[in-house]
């Protein structure tokens, strides 16, 4: 753990990591969340406490728009202004105005990595409904090429194919320190 002294000095705006699923939000999410001395949410597992339900269970009843609205939900009302790193769901950037919203609220990191490492990253993983098919390498590729330009939107990217996690919130620290231009 890095000392108190060394970390960047950030102002305590939110911190939003966006991108496809197997990126590794969660687990960065935390570490970068613990290295700064914030608190983390994942925003799939507010809005599934909200609910009461799975995310899964949630596509089965509501649909995905369904789910979509309750992002929208989690971003405008559902998580503190301040001091906290937000795992965001894949697709939550992805409708017109939420990658807007989530800009105004704090920075946005998007992580990166190459369908085949996210197939890798998400083998066996049953809580990912977009993946519960026969082609999961076609589904991540189709995703990307959509989503690909709201991802980059981001204020930030960081490919995460080849690095650790930890070597992953080192670069995020980077990018966030003010002095890093």
């Amino acid at each position: 753990m890095t000392a108190p002294s060394s970390r960047p000095s950030l102002d305590r705006s939110n911190i939003y990591l966006v991108g496809l699923m197997g990126t590794g939000k969660s687990t960065i999410g935390k570490m970068l969340a613990n290295e700064l001395g914030m608190d983390f949410i994942d925003s799939d597992q507010a809005i599934e406490k909200s609910c009461g339900l799975k995310v899964s269970e949630i596509f089965t009843l509501r649909g995905e728009s369904g789910f979509r609205d309750l992002e929208r939900e989690f971003v405008i009302r559902g998580h503190p202004s301040m001091g906290i790193v937000v795992a965001c769901g894949g697709g939550l950037c992805v409708p017109s105005g939420m990658m807007e919203e989530l800009k105004k609220r704090g920075k946005v990191i998007c992580l990166w990595a190459a369908p085949h490492t996210l197939v890798e990253r998400t083998k066996g993983d049953d809580s990912r409904p977009l993946l519960q098919t026969n082609s999961p390498m076609k589904v991540l590729e189709d995703l990307l090429r959509q989503r690909e330009s709201r991802y980059r939107l981001a204020d930030h990217l960081i490919e995460t194919d080849l690095i650790s996690p930890r070597e992953t919130v080192q670069r995020i620290l980077s990018e966030l320190s003010p002095d890093a231009s």
